[in-house]
């Protein structure tokens, strides 16, 4: 019967750690996991590259263990994408017949874009 408990522990507790954040950086966080997921980039964390859905992976893994710290998207990618906790090497991302970029600029470039949209979309619902 407790193995239950556990379970349902670890099937929600991901979302619990989401909620943390008021609902436009849940939207935010959300949107840049996404990002990263999806993207044809690669994220070299510590010489070792490494695709898409590893490294959103990763960064869930870090904002979870981060968590409590987090308070705000900028502060998301600060703790959790832009530097190996471990050696201190920053995180770097090579696109595809792009120059390679640090992890948090291309997050923060990311975020101000999606913001953009986002604050375009209001004000053309007037």
């Amino acid at each position: 019967m407790n193995y239950i408990y556990v379970l349902i522990i670890f099937i929600f507790l991901p979302l619990f750690a989401i909620a943390d954040l008021p609902s436009k950086q849940q939207k935010e966080v959300e949107h840049l996991l996404d990002f990263v997921r999806n993207s044809h980039c690669s994220i070299d964390r510590n010489g070792s590259k490494h695709k898409g859905k590893d490294a959103a992976k990763h960064i869930k893994k870090k904002y979870d263990y981060f968590i409590d710290d987090i308070k705000t998207t900028e502060d998301f990618i600060r703790y959790s994408a832009t530097k190996s906790t471990m050696s201190g090497k920053l995180y770097e991302v090579m696109c595809p017949n792009k120059n390679t970029i640090y992890a948090k600029t291309w997050l923060l470039d990311e975020l101000k874009s999606y913001r953009k949209t986002k604050s375009n979309l209001l004000t053309n619902k007037d």
